[in-house]
């Protein structure tokens, strides 16, 4: 596993936490020799896990629209940074580039981005790990609606075990890497 995309919000969120779990996740990918790719932005947990990836020397790879750009949200530090026509594209082009996908703590987008991910790979689209760090019990009630989506009959079991649930980054790269 050479690169993982990580999808997480714009925003740093309410809590201090959340930034404390972007840097230590920036540590593990920098410790376990991965490059990070994500959305490209300067700001939110996006900009401080790409900040701690490239102060440990990591390879930080962006990818941002067009139109975020011109609002002055692109990181301009970056090891490589793609210009892109749209949010479409970009989500292709940062598949394409990642051995596999975490989703921290976000919003719609992120979500949006990890539900995409997980129904690519349920359809066999990719066979790439999906990952969700579950930074404070973040995620806690998305666990349980996967789990009642399954109950009524909507979700298999082996697709809701496709989403990979850790609360400590090391351990969740570890997983993604032995099932990719």
């Amino acid at each position: 596993m050479k690169s993982i995309a990580v999808y997480c919000g714009a925003s740093v969120g309410a809590s201090p936490l959340y930034a404390d779990a972007a840097r230590a996740l920036a540590r593990a990918l920098v410790a376990h020799e991965i490059a990070l790719v994500y959305g490209g932005g300067n700001v939110g947990l996006m900009g401080v896990i790409a900040d701690e990836v490239l102060r440990l020397g990591g390879e930080v790879t962006g990818v941002i629209p067009r139109a975020l750009i011109a609002r002055e949200v692109g990181h301009t530090g970056l090891t490589r940074m793609f210009v892109v026509k749209d949010m479409h594209e970009r989500k292709a082009m940062m598949s394409d580039l990642s051995d596999g996908f975490i989703a921290m703590p976000g919003g719609m987008g992120t979500l949006e981005e990890l539900f995409e991910m997980l129904t690519w790979s349920q359809l066999g689209i990719h066979a790439k790990p999906v990952g969700v760090l579950n930074v404070g019990g973040f995620y806690d009630g998305l666990v349980s609606f996967i789990g009642h989506l399954r109950g009524q009959g909507f979700v298999r079991e082996e697709h809701a075990a496709l989403m990979r649930v850790e609360s400590d980054p090391d351990a969740l790269i570890v997983r993604l890497r032995s099932s990719a």
